[in-house]
């Protein structure tokens, strides 16, 4: 149900009788041993799950965001908030002018933000849009009270096979927070190999059974957007 599997005749098809459709957001930028594009790879392979469920379409992936942070670590790329901003709403723009109306934004990345302009098409009554921050939400929250862990940046929770490009470690690394980011050091030079702290890896059922919660939350979500 991606956009890359359809001609335009198919998508005018598909709007006769389905407003709704997913865009992935997310960054290109440092994972510590997990790929660049570990913050695509995740809300795409959610996406492609929930549309083979609910049969919406997903539109290209917006592959770059805020990632100001992590500049100086090879690899990444980022845009300021004000083009990420203007990028996403000028996307919005052009399916609402085909006729979507329903914008489920699937997003992956923590610096991202839900652009005003999204909300000012809410409150003007043109569209609906749920932001869908994968990993904030109620299936992880409840996930990591069962099991006594927490997901982090480059961590455990984020190390999926999908997006696995090196071996990780097998140890814990102490956490690192964002406040320990001063006195002139880096973010580079504070966090060292990338990750926030925490299990770098966890068992690979474990990851399908967060997975798996996570895909049912967000199709749930998904499937109670009213309409327009």
């Amino acid at each position: 149900m991606r956009f890359e599997d359809f001609n335009w005749m198919d998508i005018e098809r598909y709007l006769e009788q389905d407003d709704r459709v997913i865009l992935i957001t997310g960054s290109t930028e440092q994972h510590a041993y997990l790929s660049l594009l570990t913050d695509i790879l995740i809300p795409t392979r959610i996406a492609l799950a929930v549309a083979e469920r609910e049969r919406v379409v997903i539109a290209p992936p917006l592959n770059f965001g805020v990632s100001e942070l992590f500049v100086d670590f090879p690899g990444t790329i980022s845009l300021s908030r004000a083009t990420f901003e203007a990028v996403l709403s000028e996307i919005t723009d052009g399916l609402l002018h085909h006729g979507f109306r329903r914008f489920f934004v699937l997003n992956g990345h923590g610096g991202n933000q839900m652009p005003t302009h999204l909300n000012d098409l809410q409150l003007e009554g043109l569209a609906r849009v749920e932001w869908y921050d994968w990993w904030r939400e109620g299936a992880v929250r409840a996930f990591e009270a069962e099991h006594g862990l927490q997901v982090n940046h480059a961590n455990w929770g984020e190390n999926f096979p999908f997006n696995r490009v090196a071996d990780s470690p097998t140890n814990d690394k102490p956490a690192v927070m964002l406040p320990d980011i001063q006195g002139g050091r880096t973010p580079r030079e504070v966090l060292g190999d990338g990750s926030f702290g925490g299990p770098y890896q966890a068992d690979d059922s474990l990851m399908q059974a967060l997975f798996e919660r996570v895909v049912d939350e967000a199709a749930e979500r998904l499937r109670a957007m009213p309409p327009v």
